[in-house]
């Protein structure tokens, strides 16, 4: 006789050989099942690393809402609305690697009194350390970063109650702070702006544990603007351009991933409002079997954006997405590029131009 057991009941996508292995035509529609469902009449706000990038860019193709609290002026040109941080995210917040960061900035908006600005120097010009990429030549003074910053702050206090499901990307475990104030950094200092010191900044490469306490903090913290607000979390498939740690950069960049996305999905089995897209697996799987990186093993090439991007919205009925309208889509709706990884604004990325020869 038999003996019964789990496994002769499961469907095939539960077995590697069937799952993976036999996949046809890299059908990943099995792959992701939504928590909750998503609809046109949503309202979205989108933050993260540079590959969240095509989150927000595939949404509004698909006819969603996305929130963008900080518009450019009608008088600018798209590339140069998008030199200056308009219309890549939800705020002109700038690429946001780290779940400590993303806290950070969802406290100081909340805050009052409002925090103190972080003011580098750039070029005898001056930049906000915490989005210095934003404002490519700097501003005069310290006391108009501060003007900007607190404005942009407002910006997002306004809006973002509004919004029904906040789309996160994570993509690093490692950050530099600022010992005066603890604030978690976009990028070191001294590579956009600012000057580096190990008296005045320290190397941080957060655990397991500090980004769940980071995730629910979000979570809390997006509750108080919106108490029905989703949280949807996705881990960039983009390995670390460089890394502190004094690992070579393939293990470092390994155990940044693995560390992202235990706790992503783990803390999306917590809560229901809390939903994982597995955008990282999509990329980084044997499954996949075309190359799905640009010759510098780091790009993602735009077929394998499509077929990320497709997954999604085929999963929560959206429209579908194809190779050719994935580059085309617009960063925001009059933004129009032919490489979608060309069009990605990316400060880590600087980070090559000081490896040596």
């Amino acid at each position: 006789m038999t003996m019964f057991h789990p496994y002769q009941m499961a469907p095939a996508y539960a077995f590697w050989r069937n799952g993976v292995a036999a996949l046809e035509g890299e059908d990943f529609s099995h792959l992701f099942k939504p928590k909750f469902g998503l609809s046109p009449s949503d309202l979205f706000a989108t933050a993260g690393s540079c590959f969240a990038q095509h989150i927000g860019r595939i949404l509004l193709d698909s006819g969603c809402g996305v929130l963008d609290a900080e518009p450019a002026p009608r008088h600018l040109e798209p590339n140069v609305a998008k030199a200056y941080g308009y219309g890549i995210y939800s705020g002109r917040y700038g690429n946001i690697y780290t779940a400590r960061q993303m806290r950070e900035l969802l406290e100081e908006i909340l805050s009052d009194p409002p925090l103190p600005t972080i003011c580098w120097p750039m070029n005898l010009r001056w930049v906000d350390a915490l989005r210095p990429s934003i404002e490519p030549e700097g501003l005069s003074s310290a006391y108009e970063v501060v003007i900007h910053r607190n404005e942009h702050l407002t910006a997002l206090r306004t809006q973002l109650p509004q919004c029904s499901v906040f789309v996160f990307t994570l993509g690093m475990t490692e950050a530099w702070q600022d010992r005066e104030t603890g604030r978690t950094l976009p990028v070191c200092p001294g590579v956009i702006g600012g000057a580096f010191s190990d008296a005045t900044c320290a190397f941080v490469d957060f655990r397991y544990p500090s980004l769940m306490e980071d995730l629910t903090r979000i979570r809390d913290l997006l509750h108080i603007f919106n108490s029905e607000m989703r949280l949807l979390l996705t881990v960039s498939p983009v390995p670390l351009s460089a890394t502190a740690s004094g690992r070579h950069v393939l293990t470092a960049s390994s155990r940044a991933k693995a560390t992202l996305r235990a706790a992503a999905e783990d803390f999306a089995d917590r809560h229901a409002d809390v939903d994982y897209f597995p955008s990282f697996e999509i990329v980084t799987s044997p499954a996949s079997r075309s190359p799905c990186f640009e010759p510098n093993l780091r790009h993602v090439r735009a077929e394998t954006v499509a077929k990320v991007m497709s997954v999604f919205t085929q999963a929560y009925a959206l429209g579908t997405t194809s190779p050719s309208n994935v580059a085309e889509a617009p960063l925001r709706a009059t933004f129009k590029v032919k490489d979608p990884e060309a069009a990605l604004i990316c400060e880590e990325a600087l980070l090559n131009a000081f490896a040596r020869k």
